[in-house]
């Protein structure tokens, strides 16, 4: 699953021990994207962070979100298959940590290298993994608050992109 530079030895996995989930994430997206500045990196990594964050937001990381994080990270140039694969798996080993420890971060760092339209992209992508799986729920409502004022966005952003979500809103049903 995993190519040799990525990690060590083909097929080994990360340490875990060795590094927090979020340098590990970063080592992971180095790993793919062997090319790419280290701005670069920090953005992607912090891109996937923030998508684990709000995956996991209402504690249940379903196959769905998985498979809507692994379809936007396709969207990012540089990233083929094997690369999308072995971020998604970080992310789903580690989401516990990258969601409840490093969003701060992660927003801070996108905050500091990314545009406003970068920022509002990254918001409209997490607004609809949060809808991906046909309910947007109190606790993904929550945190997709915090990370627009996180992100240096106004909230009328989140709800101009939120409305094009309202009927999967839970707290509407």
């Amino acid at each position: 699953m995993f190519g040799r530079g990525l990690f060590g030895k083909k097929g080994q996995k990360p340490p875990l021990d060795d590094a927090s989930a979020d340098r590990l994430l970063e080592s992971v997206v180095h790993g793919v994207m062997p090319q790419a500045d280290a701005d670069t990196v920090a953005i992607v990594a912090a891109c996937a962070g923030l998508l684990a964050g709000v995956a996991y937001a209402d504690r249940d990381f379903s196959a769905a979100e998985a498979q809507e994080i692994e379809r936007q990270l396709g969207a990012i140039d540089g990233i083929g298959p094997g690369g999308i694969q072995a971020i998604t798996q970080a992310l789903e080993l580690h989401r516990v940590e990258l969601a409840s420890v490093h969003t701060v971060r992660f927003a801070r760092t996108l905050k500091e290298l990314g545009t406003r339209e970068l920022r509002e992209h990254v918001l409209s992508m997490l607004v609809a993994l949060a809808a991906t799986d046909d309910t947007i729920t109190q606790a993904e409502v929550n945190a997709l608050r915090q990370l627009t004022s996180a992100l240096g966005l106004e909230q009328a952003d989140y709800n101009r992109l939120q409305a094009e979500h309202k009927q999967k809103l839970g707290i509407l049903r």
